[in-house]
């Protein structure tokens, strides 16, 4: 899902949970002086263990509402600046018909892994201008790993990446991908350079409490664009969009997070025209690709 405001959940792109990038809280694994002789582990690689649920979640042709377990890491050191999340989906055997999992025949595993080098450490120059303080090489990798080939997805974003000073709290990056497609579910834009992403991450601290908790809005917004897939399949589109919004309140350790993200024409699934095959239930069934999906979680920091 993102969390970590350089993002965390089934990811970002096809996946079942939300990602968070850039997470900066006041308390956790980012804040500064933390060391690994501090409450968490290493003083640059921070991890959670998350339960989520989630609910109306539109990355395929059918709504998937999903319980399932999410491992998340994030971290800067040196030139590489990382983000990414491991999902085990319908882990605790709860979901919606269109639901399966790694013990009913479906994905064991869902990744996605979002790495970022910077230029301006690599080179050892500032290549700072304007508000753009720093330059990256950017790449997201995507992998669900189905049951069959066409249950499974393999995607690679490959781009340029900057981070951007508001002269504010509010933390600000952009990325701009060109992608890489592998398998797809059976798409028909397997095996080719199809398309490219902007994506734009943001997060802002909203407050520390006397318990010591603190409360942050993270969220980022991927736009697909470019695409030749919807060409010849009505049922598919050129271009999709995923606005990601979450709260997150969290101690030390404890966290607790919700997330409201609005899915326009999802995994490239045009809203409103009959899927090309039957449901679960031998029916046939409308594409609802557009409209909001909600997450909630409880996670270990450390």
């Amino acid at each position: 899902m993102l969390l970590a405001v350089s993002p965390a959940w089934a990811a970002d792109d096809q996946g079942d949970a939300p990602v968070i990038e850039q997470e900066t809280p006041d308390e956790g694994p980012t804040a500064e002086g933390q060391t690994a002789d501090g409450p968490y582990l290493s003083d640059w690689y921070h991890q959670n263990l998350t339960v989520i649920g989630s609910k109306n979640i539109r990355f395929g042709p059918q709504q998937v509402d999903d319980i399932y377990l999410e491992y998340e890491f994030f971290g800067r050191k040196g030139p590489l600046d990382l983000y990414g999340y491991i999902d085990f989906p319908k882990f605790f055997g709860v979901g919606n018909a269109a639901d399966s999992g790694i013990f009913d025949k479906g994905s064991p595993v869902f990744m996605e892994l979002e790495p970022r080098l910077s230029i301006d450490d690599m080179t050892g120059q500032d290549l700072s201008f304007g508000p753009f303080k720093e330059w990256f090489v950017a790449f997201d990798y995507i992998f669900d790993w189905g049951h069959t080939t066409e249950s499974r997805q393999n995607t690679l974003y490959a781009g340029l990446g900057t981070d951007i000073d508001t002269g504010s709290p509010l933390g600000l990056s952009f990325n701009l991908y060109k992608r890489r497609q592998w398998e797809n579910y059976g798409a028909a834009n397997e095996h080719s350079w199809d398309g490219y992403r902007a994506q734009l991450n943001y997060s802002y601290p909203l407050g520390s409490f006397d318990n010591g908790a603190s409360l942050v809005y993270v969220g980022f917004t991927n736009h697909d664009f470019g695409s030749d897939l919807g060409d010849n399949d009505p049922t598919r589109t050129n271009e999709s969009t995923v606005a990601t919004n979450v709260l997150l309140y969290q101690f030390t350790h404890l966290r607790f997070m919700a997330v409201a993200r609005y899915f326009h024409n999802g995994g490239q699934w045009n809203d409103g025209e009959m899927a090309p095959f039957p449901n679960s239930h031998g029916d046939s069934f409308g594409l609802r690709s557009t409209g909001w999906g909600y997450y909630f979680g409880v996670g270990w920091q450390f």
